[in-house]
Order: structure tokens, then C-alpha cells, then sequence
């Protein structure tokens, strides 16, 4: 059996081995040309392309398709289509866009909370009418028997 101390030096002569093997290869990257030993081919540097529409301030600009002008106007931001501009900026078509999802997102609120009142109201009216799914289903199973056994009498 190998003692704590044998561990501890065969541990410590494997790790100087390492560093020894890692430190030579950082050796050998930093000593030769990396692109040569890669393989890699390198581009020329391109200019930067002039931009193929105009921006003001620096901001880039979009031409608004239909659909983006109808939520322009739907979101308040233009009174009439012709009052749109040609180019938009992106912030511009985003907040136009959240506004209108904050617009749509209450007129759902609003929607369920209407549709919940209507169905507390339905469902107060057949509680007086003396209905409800159990005895509809029992009447309806009834109905279903009947009709099977008019069925065999006939057969």
C-alpha cells in the first residue's frame, strides 16, 4: 500500500509535468505565427458600407407598411394616414406598438370581466328556472333511452 506521503509526492511530480507541458505549447504559440500554423485565412478589411437610408441624428429609419400606419393611428400617435411621414424611426413604430398592447391587453381585461358579470347573471336566471347540468343530463340520458327503446320495438 501506498503511503500519504508517496500520494503527495507522485501527485505533485504529476502536476509539475503538466505545467511543464503547458507552459512549452504557450511557448510555442506565442514564439510563431498563429495564422500560418491555423490555417485561417484572414479577409481585407472592408470599408463600412454608406448606409442606403438617410438617418437623422443617427437614428435609422423604416418605411411603415400598411399595417404598421393602422397602428400608428390606432395608437393615438397620428390623427390621419397622410399626417405619416415616409420614414419612421424604429422607436417611434416599438412605443406605437407597446401602447397598442397595453390598449389591447385592458380591452381583454375588460372583456373577461364582462364575460364573468354575464355568466354569474345567466347562471342566477337558471338557478331560478329551477335547471342545472345534472338535471339536464338526466333529462337528456331519458330522452336517449326512450329513443333506443322505440328503437328495438321497431326492429
Amino acid at each position: 500500500m501506498w503511503s500519504l506521503g508517496g500520494l503527495r509526492l507522485a501527485a505533485g511530480h504529476c502536476l509539475r509535468l503538466y505545467e511543464r507541458n503547458a507552459s512549452s505549447s504557450l511557448r510555442f504559440t506565442r514564439n510563431t505565427d498563429l495564422k500560418r500554423i491555423n490555417g485561417f485565412c484572414t479577409k481585407p478589411q472592408e470599408s463600412p458600407k454608406t448606409p442606403t437610408q438617410s438617418y437623422r441624428h443617427g437614428v435609422p429609419l423604416h418605411k411603415p407598411t400598411d399595417f404598421e400606419k393602422k397602428i400608428l393611428l390606432w395608437s393615438g400617435r397620428f390623427k390621419k394616414e397622410e399626417e405619416i411621414p415616409e420614414t419612421i424611426s424604429f422607436e417611434m413604430l416599438d412605443a406605437a406598438k407597446n401602447k397598442l398592447r397595453v390598449k389591447v391587453s385592458y380591452l381583454m381585461i375588460a372583456l373577461t370581466v364582462a364575460g364573468c358579470i354575464y355568466m354569474v347573471i345567466e347562471g342566477k336566471k337558471a338557478a331560478k328556472r329551477h335547471e342545472s347540468l345534472t338535471s339536464l343530463n338526466l333529462e337528456r340520458k331519458a330522452r336517449l333511452r326512450e329513443e333506443a327503446a322505440m328503437k328495438a320495438k321497431t326492429d
